[in-house]
């Protein structure tokens, strides 16, 4: 499927620059809405900067208009939150439902989003209990075409630091080899082909709702090499 213009949630993020720049260099795409909180340069003419308020429904439905594929890779941390766990929620759950919610308006009919292995609403871990809920919301809202990657550990530089996940990477860089049959999904992944993933599964545009967990991640990505 060709898509001409697309809408970015979270493109500052580590899996959403890298998303950015494989939907600057497809020659189909013709606009990138990115969506953002805080000021920022344009990075390419392709990309419309839209500074919006998260918390504004005409904010952000204006922002997101003519887009035919949602993509959002937006999350937080414990550290930016302070452990607020109201305000992570505020971040990691209204904004992408949200925008879910106004794909009837809006007219898309493709959203794409990083949730995480292991999510699920009834999970007694804090991260995995709201990634379910997201996941919930966003199928109860019957988008034609939703697509959730599911990875595990992401490996990739940040731009903010964090030595404890930069030691884990390390570590589990060599040793994701070691997790075989129904373990294969906690394998940890490359951010750029989890970015690269969300593009193939756009372009498919398979109708219904898919979970991508490691080697499906890994598939669609060789298929938009």
């Amino acid at each position: 499927m060709a898509i001409k213009t697309v809408a970015v949630i979270g493109g500052t993020g580590m899996i959403g620059k890298s998303l950015v720049q494989f939907l600057i260099k497809d020659p189909g795409v013709e606009t990138i809405k990115l969506l953002v909180r805080r000021p920022m340069e344009k990075p390419h003419d392709k990309v419309e900067v839209k500074l919006v308020d998260f918390a504004d429904r005409e904010s952000v439905q204006l922002a997101l208009e003519e887009s035919e594929v949602i993509f959002c890779a937006i999350g937080t941390t414990q550290k930016n939150v302070k452990g607020n766990n109201e305000l992570y929620r505020k971040i990691d759950f209204d904004i992408p439902v949200l925008a879910a919610k106004l794909w009837q308006e809006v007219g898309f009919t493709q959203f794409v989003i990083v949730s995480s292995i292991g999510a699920a609403a009834n999970s007694k871990n804090f991260y995995l209990q709201l990634k379910g809920e997201v996941e919930a919301a966003l199928i109860a809202l019957q988008i034609p075409s939703l697509h959730i990657m599911q990875p595990s550990m992401l490996l990739g530089l940040r731009e903010e630091k964090r030595p404890l996940e930069g030691f884990l990477q390390g570590t589990m860089r060599f040793t994701s080899a070691l997790f075989v049959g129904s373990w294969r999904q906690y394998r940890a992944i490359e951010g750029t082909t989890v970015a690269k993933a969300m593009l193939q599964a756009a372009k498919e545009a398979k109708p219904g709702v898919h979970r991508y967990t490691f080697d499906a991640i890994k598939e669609l990505a060789e298929k938009g090499i």
